[in-house]
C-alpha cells in the first residue's frame, strides 16, 4: 500500500473525528465570539511551523481544534461582508466532492459531475427569471465578471483586430464592484477606458448620464463596447435601472453584463426588484452568498453559448473530444477560462434537493425583512444616521456624537467604534464609505440570523461608543 494511502477503517475513524469537531462547532456557534479573541502573533505562533519531514499521523488532527478556535464564528450576529453562512448539507457534500476528486472539465472526464453542473446552472437561470441561459460555476463573482467582459470583448471588439481593443470603452456606475476595474485591466483594455457613470441619490446609475457618456465617446472616435449594470452594489445593495440600461445598450449595440454577484439571487424571492435582468447578455451571481453555500461557488450565466465559445474555445489536441454527441461531447473548457475545475455543483445540487427552493426563497425574504427592520431602528434612533436606502440586505449607518461634529470627526469616531465592536466579539459589522462618510455596514446574507440578532446591533454599537478609546473591552 502506498505511504499516502489510508486504510478504509482509518478513514472512517478520521472522518468521524472531523465530523464530531464540525458538529461541536455548529452546536456552539451562538456561544462563540463572532471574531476570535486572538492576534496575529498568536496565530503565527500556533500555525507557522516548520515543514514536517516525518509523519505526525493522527496527531496532526489534534490541531484542528486550534483552527476552529481561531476562526471567525459565522453565527446569526455575523453581518460583515457579503458572505453566505455555509449551509451544512452542502458542506457535507463538499467532503464527498473532494474524495471523488473529479476534474469537471468535460463529460468524458466527469460524467456525473458535468451533468450535475449543467443541471444546477439551468436551475439557477430559471430561478432568477432567465430560463434558457447557459453557463458555468466559477470560483466567485470576480472570475465570473472577468469572463463576462472577456465575452463582451470578443463579441464586440475581437482581440485579433489589432488596435481596436485600445479604443474600446466600457461603462459602469461609480458604485461598481472593484472586480470590474481589475477585469478591464486584465483584459488589456486599460482602466482609463472604463467610464464611471454618476449614480443618483439612490445610488443607482443614472441612464441619462450613461447615454451622454456614450454619445461623447462616439463623437471623439472611441468605440463603446459594453455596459456593466449592478444588481445589488456591494456598498449599499442598490439595483441599477436594468430595463433603461438594457434599452440604451441595445440602441448602441453594446454588450450588457450584469454584476449580480451580491443581489441577483434575491430575484428568487423578490422578482419585481429585478425586472430587466433577463435582457442581459451575461450575468454573474454567487450561490456562496444568497444560497448560503460554502466557498467557493460562483456562477456566470450567458444568453449565447457561441459567444462563450468564441472567447474561450482553444483546445489542444490532447483535450479534443472524439464524440459528436451533445451530452458526451460537451466540454466546459470550451466555454470557460478554467481547465481544472472543482466539483462545485455537488453541494448546491444536494442542498437544493434536501431543502427545496421554497426554503431558500423564504430565508432570502426573511433576510431582506431583517435588513428593513434594522434600517428602521437606525432611522428612528436619535443617535444614529442612516446613510443609504435599504434596497436588499445592506444597512449603512453611523453613530453621531452629542455635539455638532464634522464628517471628518464622525469618520474617526465611527472607525474607533467599529474597532471596539469587533473586539467585544458579540456582533461583527464591516465598514464602507458612503459619499465620503465612514459607514458601519451590516449585511444580512445569513440563514441563521434572527430578529434578536438584528435587535442586538444598536445596543452593541452604543456600548462600543461608550468605551473610552484607550480601553479594550475584555
Amino acid at each position: 500500500m502506498s505511504l499516502l494511502e489510508v486504510a478504509p477503517h482509518e478513514f472512517r475513524r478520521l472522518a468521524a473525528e472531523v465530523t464530531e469537531i464540525a458538529a461541536d462547532y455548529l452546536s456552539s456557534l451562538d456561544l462563540r465570539p463572532v471574531f476570535p479573541k486572538t492576534s496575529g502573533e498568536e496565530t503565527r505562533h500556533l500555525f507557522q511551523a516548520p515543514l514536517p519531514e516525518d509523519a505526525m499521523g493522527a496527531k496532526a488532527f489534534t490541531y484542528l481544534h486550534d483552527v476552529v478556535d481561531h476562526s471567525r464564528a459565522q453565527n446569526g450576529r455575523f453581518f460583515g461582508y457579503v458572505l453566505g453562512s455555509g449551509e451544512p448539507v452542502g458542506a457535507i457534500a463538499d467532503l464527498l466532492a473532494s474524495v471523488l476528486n473529479q476534474n469537471v472539465t468535460a463529460w468524458r472526464s466527469a460524467p456525473a459531475a458535468v451533468t450535475l453542473e449543467r443541471t444546477v446552472v439551468g436551475w439557477l437561470a430559471e430561478a432568477i427569471g432567465c430560463a434558457g441561459f447557459r453557463g458555468s460555476l466559477t470560483g466567485g463573482g470576480s472570475l465570473a465578471n472577468l469572463m463576462g467582459l472577456a465575452m463582451a470583448r470578443e463579441a464586440k471588439a475581437p482581440a485579433n483586430e489589432h488596435g481596436l481593443a485600445g479604443k474600446c470603452v466600457l461603462y459602469a456606475s461609480e458604485e461598481v464592484h472593484m472586480s470590474i476595474p481589475k477585469s478591464v485591466a486584465l483584459l488589456g483594455l486599460g482602466r482609463e477606458n472604463l467610464r464611471l457613470v454618476p449614480a443618483g441619490r439612490d445610488f443607482r446609475l443614472i441612464p441619462a448620464k450613461l447615454e451622454k457618456a456614450i454619445q461623447a465617446d462616439k463623437a471623439s472616435g472611441k468605440t463603446p463596447m459594453a455596459v456593466v449594470a449592478s444588481a445589488g452594489t456591494v456598498n449599499t445593495g442598490a439595483i441599477d435601472p436594468l430595463p433603461e440600461i438594457a434599452d440604451i445598450a441595445r440602441q448602441h449595440n453594446l454588450w450588457l453584463h450584469v454584476d449580480g454577484a451580491y443581489g441577483a439571487l434575491a430575484a428568487i424571492a423578490a422578482p419585481d426588484k429585478f425586472a430587466g435582468l433577463e435582457l442581459a447578455d451575461s450575468i454573474s451571481l454567487d450561490p456562496h452568498k444568497w444560497l448560503f453555500q460554502s466557498l467557493d461557488c460562483g456562477c456566470l450565466l450567458y444568453r449565447d453559448a457561441s459567444a462563450a465559445q468564441r472567447a474561450f474555445s482553444h483546445t489542444g489536441d490532447y483535450a479534443k473530444s472524439l464524440s459528436s454527441d451533445p451530452i458526451e461531447g460537451f466540454a466546459f473548457f470550451e466555454e470557460s477560462i478554467e481547465l481544472s475545475r472543482r466539483f462545485r455543483a455537488l453541494k448546491l445540487w444536494l442542498s437544493l434537493r434536501f431543502h427545496g427552493m421554497r426554503a431558500f426563497r423564504d430565508v432570502i425574504r426573511k433576510n431582506m425583512e431583517l435588513a428593513t427592520r434594522l434600517g428602521a431602528a437606525v432611522a428612528n434612533h436619535p443617535e444614529f444616521e442612516l446613510l443609504a436606502p435599504v434596497e436588499l440586505s445592506a444597512v449603512c449607518f453611523r453613530h453621531r456624537v452629542g455635539e455638532p461634529a464634522t464628517d471628518e470627526e464622525l469618520n474617526r469616531h465611527n472607525s474607533a467604534i467599529l474597532k471596539r465592536l469587533v473586539e467585544r466579539g458579540r456582533v461583527y459589522l464591516s465598514n464602507t464609505t458612503v459619499r465620503g462618510k465612514f459607514a458601519l455596514r451590516a449585511c444580512i446574507v445569513n440563514h441563521r440570523t434572527t430578529d434578536a440578532d438584528v435587535d442586538s446591533v444598536i445596543p452593541e454599537v452604543l456600548a462600543a461608543a461608550e468605551i473610552p478609546p484607550d480601553q479594550t473591552q475584555p
